[in-house]
């Protein structure tokens, strides 16, 4: 099972149908879930991330696989990422779970409980617009691993 846990609600209906679009072509290989927590906007950015990373701490277990998005994570690229995927699904995990923080970033406890740092690029992406990238990418890793013709 694939699991993506993120910050906030996505507002844009472009981004809503890419993201079902890959959702379900997903679905053709994995259980795949995307659990959705509450984005806190206060002025203090600290309580925010902190509060947040409570919050998506709440919703992963100790045997997940946990894959943070990060800028200073570990730079795959598509062919490496599945890889990845398919040598934890295969090698004991039953759940890989990315998460993808809010605006202001992960807490510290949520980088400590990822067992892998990924990062998709130096550049600062909207973490909505991230959610549709990634889900792609998860789809591409599907195709990859299955010997399917969408990677070229």
């Amino acid at each position: 099972m694939i699991k993506i846990v993120c910050v906030g609600k996505i507002k844009e209906v472009f981004l809503k149908e890419g993201i079902n679009e890959f959702q379900k072509r997903i679905n053709a290989y994995s259980k795949f879930e995307i659990i959705e927590v509450k984005e806190v906007n206060t002025f203090d950015i600290d309580k925010n991330i902190s509060e947040e990373g409570h919050n998506i701490l709440n919703v992963i277990n100790d045997t997940e696989y946990v894959i943070t998005l990060e800028i200073k994570g570990n730079e795959l690229d598509s062919i490496e990422l599945s890889k990845l995927i398919d040598s934890k699904l295969t090698y004991g995990n039953s759940i890989i779970t990315f998460v993808i923080g809010g605006s202001n970033g992960l807490s510290d406890e949520v980088i400590r409980r990822s067992n892998y740092h990924l990062s998709f690029s130096k550049f600062t992406f909207p973490h909505q617009l991230m959610r549709l990238i990634l889900v792609e990418q998860i789809y591409r890793a599907f195709t990859i691993i299955n010997h399917k013709t969408y990677h070229k």
